[in-house]
């Protein structure tokens, strides 16, 4: 993990691993087979520093939150991450922390397929956010924003939407924003609770 931390996934190889732990690959192979196999337990290993929360007396909402900002915190601390959460992840931190959101769903009141969206949803969020911002030119954010507001600016009559309502990237405050769109999710799962309710009783 610090090696990942230092230098990047990109640059991971069994031989570097082998030189910072002072022993030969070889002998890393007594104990994974690929680098593959290494990333999957580093992933699985820094899921262990999201926390799951305690139940709240707040409600499913205040649980699912704490747990989402939890683990954008792991992905924003560990850059490499986000990136490579498409791989099959069965490790025991990773599915820990899953089993905590499908259950807090579930007690919510979400069920199929409204659940598995909702998980899906949760999670696609987290980790798009965590990447875009993990690897955002942060030194050139504002020569990027003000190229991307001189082009629309340009192209008013092409993108009228994107003119008036823009920008095309984040401007400000990461944390204002991801929250925002945290919370229209939750709300379009809490209206979606609401629906299958009355759906339900009719």
């Amino acid at each position: 993990m610090a090696l990942l931390d230092a230098e990047g996934a990109d640059r991971l190889t069994m031989r570097r691993l082998a030189e910072r732990l002072g022993t030969g690959s070889t002998t890393l192979y007594w104990h994974v087979k690929t680098k593959d196999d290494v990333l999957d337990l580093a992933l699985d290993a820094i899921f262990a520093e999201v926390g799951i929360p305690p139940k709240s007396d707040e409600g499913w909402r205040a649980d699912v939150t704490a747990l989402i900002n939890g683990w954008r915190a792991v992905l924003l601390r560990h850059s490499w991450s986000a990136a490579l959460l498409s791989r099959p992840m069965l490790g025991p931190n990773v599915l820990a922390r899953t089993e905590f959101l499908y259950a807090t769903l579930l007690e919510a009141g979400v069920v199929e397929p409204r659940l598995t969206a909702a998980a899906y949803g949760l999670s696609n969020y987290v980790i798009g956010s965590g990447l875009m911002q993990a690897t955002w030119p942060a030194d050139a954010e504002r020569d990027v924003r003000s190229a991307a507001r001189e082009y629309l600016d340009a192209n008013r009559e092409r993108y009228p939407a994107l003119a008036a309502h823009g920008p095309l990237v984040v401007e400000g405050d990461w944390d204002a924003g991801f929250a925002l769109g945290l919370t229209w999710l939750l709300d379009g799962i809490e209206a979606g609770i609401a629906g299958a309710g009355g759906a339900a009783r009719a």
